[in-house]
């Protein structure tokens, strides 16, 4: 249940006709999300991207909030947690501001991922591992609700060398990240250290909006996170090699996992499906891939500089029994082509993931609970059966030694996920 102690007093930023503009406050005075906001952020610039063509959805009207340098558990950390919760809870979405550290990796994210896809196909198919599920994944090779998507991806997963117990165990998807360069490498390890920084937070502020009764409860099954990242290119809408549908870029799904943070390019694509009375998803038990794909009951993500959005997965809404549901989104093309990245901070790959109590009784599918690890794995061979990891997993039976490490029959590395 939830525990209100104090009045909110924080006021968020409202996405209001492509302006960001602060709310006033009972005061009088403009403020962002946040006491602890840094004075060097401003109002972000409007929104620039225009609808896909062929779609039909309104335009979203998104809070954004400031991240606190720290959260401490302060009156005000306090305040932004609820209003993070009421947000999610209403819109399933929400935006935060790049601090300018973020901002400038991010730019120089972007920058690296044009780079990488505008090299020649057979130089991009080289960057694959057949341990992992990191490295390049070609527009039409990953499918949602059995068809396929025109997105074009480079894969981050935890970059563990051949050498790492886990590796030599042969768990499934460990292994190392197949970069094409160094700089590429560190671009993108920089980015994901900045996002996971916000990451912790926001899941601190979320257990703070929640009233549990332990704060830590969510970053204790992050530590030693198994956090990764798409890179996301999607062409031009007429530019497609056919393999999907015209004009869709990833078909509609929840993120199998506990919170996702993405940033995107001036274009646009993105689409939300806010709660709607009555629907209820659980991407764990069935598969929520193109759940009403094609009505009207979506909001577009006008791309907005300086801001990342961020919403919750289908393991936070299980930790929270819907009470945070997982948002559905997809993708459309746009008439220029799209650049996007969606960071997804994780648990740890060995944990096991179990109602939170401060939500009711216990019930009968509430142990042993959902082993992350075997979650993820089964995700991604859900969304990549031909790829050559799926083929050596199924070859190699590593899915037996996944169950052992659920069962806890083989033990786990100790202090590693």
């Amino acid at each position: 249940m939830l525990r209100r102690a104090f009045p909110i007093a924080s006021q968020p930023v409202k996405h209001t006709f492509g302006v960001l503009r602060p709310a006033v406050g009972p005061s009088g005075t403009r403020g962002l999300a946040n006491v602890h906001q840094e004075p060097s952020i401003t109002e972000p610039p409007p929104t620039r991207g225009s609808m896909p063509p062929g779609y039909v959805a309104s335009v979203g009207r998104l809070t954004t909030f400031a991240l606190p340098q720290e959260v401490v558990g302060s009156r005000s950390d306090l305040a932004l947690g609820q209003r993070m919760i009421d947000t999610w809870r209403k819109d399933g979405i929400f935006q935060i501001f790049l601090t300018p550290a973020q901002g400038a990796t991010m730019r120089r994210a972007f920058k690296a991922s044009k780079g990488f896809f505008r090299r020649p196909y057979e130089e991009k198919a080289k960057y694959v591992d057949d341990q992992s599920f990191s490295g390049y994944i070609a527009s039409g090779e990953e499918l949602t609700d059995g068809v396929a998507d025109y997105s074009e991806i480079f894969t981050v997963t935890k970059d563990l060398p051949v050498t790492d117990p886990r590796v030599q165990a042969k768990w499934p998807c460990h292994g190392p990240c197949p970069w094409p360069d160094t700089n590429y490498a560190t671009t993108m390890k920089n980015l994901m250290s900045l996002l996971g920084e916000s990451g912790e937070k926001l899941l601190k502020l979320t257990a703070l909006g929640l009233g549990l009764d332990d704060p830590n409860a969510l970053t204790n099954l992050t530590e030693d996170g198994w956090h990764h990242m798409r890179v996301l290119r999607f062409p031009q809408v007429d530019r497609t090699n056919g393999k999907g549908k015209a004009g869709r870029g990833i078909g509609s799904h929840t993120d199998y996992g506990l919170l996702v943070i993405a940033g995107q390019d001036e274009v646009g694509g993105l689409f939300v499906r806010p709660p709607v009375e009555g629907e209820k998803l659980h991407n764990w038990e069935k598969s929520a891939a193109g759940f009403q794909e094609n009505d009207e009951k979506w909001s577009y993500v006008p791309p907005v500089e300086n801001v990342l959005t961020v919403f919750p997965g289908d393991m936070m809404q299980y930790l929270t029994r819907d009470h945070l549901p997982s948002t559905p989104h997809k993708v459309g093309l746009n008439t220029r082509e799209r650049y996007a990245f969606a960071y997804f901070h994780e648990p740890n790959f060995s944990s096991v993931v179990r109602p939170l109590r401060d939500y009711g009784h216990e019930a009968k599918n509430d142990k042993p609970g959902i082993h992350y690890g075997t979650h993820f794995t089964n995700m991604f061979m859900r969304n990549y059966p031909e790829r050559i990891t799926a083929k050596r997993l199924m070859a190699e039976n590593r899915m037996a030694i996944l169950e052992r490490i659920a069962s806890g029959v083989s033990e786990p590395v100790p202090g590693h996920g």
